[in-house]
C-alpha cells in the first residue's frame, strides 16, 4: 500500500489481520483524515498504563475496551463515562476487562478519550446499496436511532444542498433548531460532516469499496461544532460491484441507437397463427389499423402466408432486416428463435412469461439462455413477461383503439397491464404520448436504458415510469443527476413496503430497494415520486398542461367553486403538501363583498358559492369573482371546481351555465397571461347525463390547454408535484 494513502493502509492492515472491522482508534483516525473532529485519545494495554496516558489528556475521561469480537461495546459493558481522574480510569479499565472477558479472549487494548461536551446526539452512517452504490445517512442518534428511526439518506456524492435537504427531512429538525428554548445545533458543522463522509471527495466516494458499513454514533453536535465520539467501520468482503462512475453517451448517440425501436421501418411478428386468430394475429391487425406504413413480416416455421401477408421461417430470412419484432411464442421456444435472428433483428419484445419472474432455477436458467442468445444474435430485448410497445412515431401499438397522435410524454412500465391502463385512461384524460414501452423482467433493456432514451429524445418533454427495481441503479441515478430537472421525471414505484417488495419480486423478479433510498434519489435529482396510478396520471396531466415557473415557485393557491365541505378538505390537503390557502387581503375582500352575493357564500379563500348564486347572469358572476382575485391577489395557482350535478340543478331554461362559467374563466386567464397556474376540477355523480356533460367540458378545457381533474384531492396531488419540481429548479446548481 502506497504511503500516500494512509487510510487505505489501515484497511489493508485490518484485512491482513483477518479483521472484519477497524478498531475504534483506527476508525477515528480514518474520520479525522477526512476532517471530522474526534476526541483526543490514547490507547493502553492495561490499567497500570492509565496514569501516564491521562497526563496528556483533559478530564473528564471516557474509557472503552477494544476487541475485534465486540462491535457494540456498550451492550457488552465495554464503556465507562464521566471518569474524573486517572485512578477512576484505571478502575474502569479493570471492570471493562472483566465485562469483555465474558464475551471474548481477544482484547486489543483500551481507548482513553477526553469526554466530548454536551450537545445533540446524531448518527451519521454509510452503507453500500446494491442498486445505487454508497449511501450516507443522518438522523437522531444515541439510543434513539433504533427507537424513532428518524433518519434521511443521500446517494453519494451529495452536495451541500443535498445535506441541507436531508436535515430538513428529519422529524427532529425543529429540535436541532432549538425548539422550546433548547440548544441550537451547529447546522454548518453537521453539513461539513456529511460532506466529509458522503461528498465528492468524501470517505465513501474514495474508499467506498472497502467499507460495508460506517456508523458514527453518536456524533455530538453543540452550538459550535460536532465531535465524532464513537466510530464503527465494518469492512466489505471485496470491491463493490456497483460502479462509482458510469460513462454516459451523448443525446445524439442514444437517440440514434433507439431509433429502430421507436421508428421502425420493418416489423417481425413471431407467433401469429396460420389457421386461426390469436393475440399476434390481432396485433398485426391493430398495427395496420393504427397506420403503420412499413413492412410486416409474419414469422412461422411452415406457413407460406398469414392473414394475407407472406410468412418467413425465421427472423434471419426476411427480405429486409427486422427493426422491431413482437415475439409471442411459449417461453421454451423463445431462445432458439432469437438465436436464429443472426444479426438481422435490432429489437425484440418478448411477451411470454415463464422466465426469471417464476423465482425458480428453471425460470432463471431459461432467462439466462434468452439473454445469451440475444447477445450472440445481436438483438436487444424488451421483457420477457410483458405486453409490448406503443409508438405513435412509426406508428405501432399493442393496445387497440388508440389515437396515433404524437405527444410529449414518454413512459416506461414494468407491468404490461398497468401500461394498458396508462394508455387508455391517460388518453381519456388528454395525455398524448411520445412512446410507452413495457419491459417486464427487464432481462436486457430495463428502466435505466429506457430512461436514457427518453432524456435524450427531443420529442419527449416529460418522462413517466412505473418501476419495481433497477439493475443498473448507479447509471440510473447519474442519468437523473445529469438531467438535473431539465425534463420532469415522474416515478410510480412498486415495492415500497415489505409486502409490496415481496409482490415485486414475484411479479418481475426485481430487487425493489428501500423506500428511503428512492426518496433520496427524488430529493437529489428533482424526480417526483407518486404512490398510486391515479396520482401518476394526475401529475402527468399537470406537467403536460402547466408551464412550470421556477422563478416563482407555487407556494400559495386560491380556490373557487360550489363545493362546500370539499373546499375545506382541499385546504387541508394543500396545507399538508406545503401550499398555503391564505385569506385574501382587505382590498379583495371589500370588492368581493361589493358584489352583493347572498348569505351562505364564503368569500375569504376558499370562495364557496352555492349553485343559486353562481348562476347569476347565467354564470357571469363567476368571471367577476375571478377577475377580482386575479387583479388583487398574488397567488401562484387558482383552482376552479365545479360540481356539475349541482350546477345543472340550478340551470334555468335557455342557460348553458357550465360553458358560460368556463368561458368566463378563459377570458380572465387571457387578460392575465402567465399570472397563475389555472386548474379545473369537474365533479360528477356517475350518472350518464352528468358524465356526458363532464366529458364535453373536459374536451373544452383540453382544447385550451387547461389541466382537468376529477376531484379537488386530485388537483392537490398535481399542484403539489408542480410545486416540488419548481422549488427544485429554483434551487438547483
Amino acid at each position: 500500500m502506497a504511503k500516500s494513502d494512509p487510510i487505505g493502509a489501515l484497511f489493508e492492515t485490518a484485512r491482513q489481520g483477518s479483521r472484519t472491522a477497524l478498531d475504534e482508534k483506527d476508525g477515528k483516525t480514518c474520520l479525522a483524515h477526512f476532517g471530522l473532529s474526534v476526541p483526543n485519545s490514547a490507547v493502553v494495554k492495561a490499567a497500570s498504563e492509565a496514569a501516564a496516558a491521562c497526563k496528556d489528556l483533559k478530564a473528564p475521561f471516557v474509557a472503552k475496551g477494544m476487541s475485534p469480537d465486540v462491535l457494540h461495546k456498550s451492550d457488552a459493558g465495554g464503556v465507562r463515562l464521566k471518569l474524573a481522574d486517572a485512578s477512576e480510569v484505571a478502575e474502569a479499565i479493570e471492570e471493562i476487562g472483566t465485562a469483555l472477558g465474558a464475551h471474548t479472549d481477544r482484547i486489543d487494548g483500551y481507548l482513553i478519550e477526553e469526554m466530548a461536551p454536551a450537545g445533540h446526539e446524531l448518527v451519521v452512517g454509510g452503507v453500500q446499496d446494491p442498486q445505487f452504490g454508497p449511501l450516507v445517512m443522518v438522523g437522531l442518534g444515541g439510543v434513539f436511532v433504533e427507537v424513532f428511526e428518524d433518519v434521511a439518506f443521500g446517494i453519494c456524492p451529495i452536495t451541500a444542498r443535498d445535506a441541507e435537504a436531508m436535515l430538513d427531512e428529519l422529524k427532529s429538525a425543529s429540535v436541532l433548531a432549538g425548539a422550546r428554548g433548547g440548544l441550537v445545533a451547529d447546522r454548518a458543522a453537521i453539513v461539513d460532516v456529511l460532506l466529509a463522509v458522503g461528498g465528492e471527495d468524501g470517505l465513501l466516494m474514495t474508499h467506498g469499496a472497502d467499507i460495508a458499513e460506517l456508523d458514527v454514533n453518536p456524533l455530538i453536535v453543540s452550538d459550535d461544532g460536532a465531535v465524532a465520539v464513537d466510530a464503527r467501520v465494518v469492512l466489505s468482503d471485496g470491491a463493490s460491484d456497483v460502479s462509482i462512475s458510469t460513462p454516459l453517451e451523448s443525446a445524439e448517440e442514444v437517440a440514434a441507437r433507439f431509433r429502430p425501436l421507436f421508428s421502425p421501418k420493418t416489423l417481425g411478428v413471431v407467433g401469429a397463427s396460420s389457421t386461426g386468430a390469436n393475440r399476434l394475429n390481432n396485433y398485426m391487425r391493430w398495427v395496420k389499423e393504427f397506420g403503420f406504413k412499413g413492412d410486416i413480416y409474419p414469422i412461422h416455421p411452415s406457413a407460406d402466408e398469414i392473414d394475407g401477408m407472406k410468412a418467413y421461417p425465421s427472423l434471419a430470412d426476411t427480405p429486409e432486416p427486422v427493426d422491431y419484432a413482437m415475439v409471442g411464442v411459449p417461453s421454451e421456444k423463445v431462445p432458439p428463435i432469437i438465436a436464429a435472428a443472426d444479426g438481422r433483428c435490432r429489437f425484440a419484445h418478448i411477451i411470454a412469461a415463464g422466465f426469471g419472474e417464476k423465482g425458480t432455477p428453471e425460470g432463471d436458467k431459461l432467462q439466462d439462455e434468452l439473454v445469451a442468445a440475444a447477445k450472440t444474435a445481436g438483438v436487444r430485448l424488451l421483457g420477457p413477461n410483458c405486453n409490448g410497445g406503443f409508438s405513435p412515431r412509426s406508428p405501432y401499438t399493442y393496445v387497440n383503439g388508440m389515437k396515433p397522435e404524437l405527444g410529449t410524454i414518454g413512459c416506461i412500465s414494468q407491468s404490461g397491464g398497468l401500461g394498458i391502463d396508462v394508455l387508455r385512461r391517460g388518453e381519456t384524460r388528454g395525455l398524448r404520448f411520445s412512446g410507452l414501452m413495457t419491459i417486464g423482467n427487464a432481462a436486457d433493456l430495463g428502466p435505466t436504458e429506457m430512461l436514457e432514451f427518453y432524456l435524450a429524445d427531443p420529442e419527449t418533454k416529460i418522462v413517466g415510469m412505473y418501476v419495481e427495481g433497477v439493475r443498473h441503479g448507479r447509471k440510473f441515478f447519474e442519468l437523473l443527476k445529469r438531467n438535473n430537472g431539465d425534463k420532469p421525471v415522474v416515478l410510480l414505484k412498486g415495492g415500497r413496503t415489505e409486502l409490496g417488495l415481496q409482490a415485486a419480486e414475484s411479479h418481475t423478479g426485481s430487487l425493489a430497494g428501500d423506500n428511503q433510498v428512492w426518496q433520496a434519489l427524488a430529493r437529489q435529482t428533482g424526480a417526483v415520486i407518486v404512490h398510486t396510478l391515479e396520482e401518476y396520471l394526475d401529475v402527468l396531466v399537470a406537467f403536460q398542461n402547466i408551464e412550470v415557473r421556477p422563478e416563482r415557485p407555487t407556494t400559495s393557491a386560491a380556490i373557487f367553486g360550489n363545493g362546500g365541505g370539499t373546499s375545506v378538505l382541499a385546504v387541508d390537503g394543500f396545507s399538508e403538501r406545503g401550499i398555503r390557502v391564505d385569506r385574501f387581503g382587505p382590498v379583495t375582500q371589500e370588492k368581493l363583498d361589493d358584489l352583493g352575493l347572498p348569505p351562505g357564500c364564503a368569500l375569504n379563500n376558499p370562495i364557496d358559492t352555492p349553485g343559486g348564486s353562481i348562476r347569476v347572469d347565467n354564470g357571469a358572476m363567476g368571471e367577476r369573482i375571478m377577475e377580482i382575485v386575479y387583479a388583487n391577489e398574488d397567488v401562484q395557482a387558482f383552482v376552479l371546481h365545479l360540481n356539475i350535478p349541482v350546477l345543472m340543478r340550478q340551470v334555468m331554461p335557455g342557460q348553458d351555465l357550465l360553458v358560460n362559467l368556463m368561458d368566463g374563466a378563459d377570458r380572465v386567464e387571457g387578460r392575465y397571461p402567465g399570472k397563475t397556474h389555472f386548474l379545473l376540477v369537474l365533479r360528477s355523480d356517475g350518472r350518464a347525463e352528468m358524465d356526458d356533460k363532464k366529458r364535453e367540458a373536459r374536451e373544452w378545457a383540453l382544447a385550451r390547454g387547461y389541466p382537468v381533474f376529477d376531484e379537488l384531492t386530485n388537483a392537490v396531488n398535481a399542484l403539489a408535484a408542480i410545486s416540488k419540481y419548481e422549488l427544485f429548479l429554483a434551487g438547483r446548481d
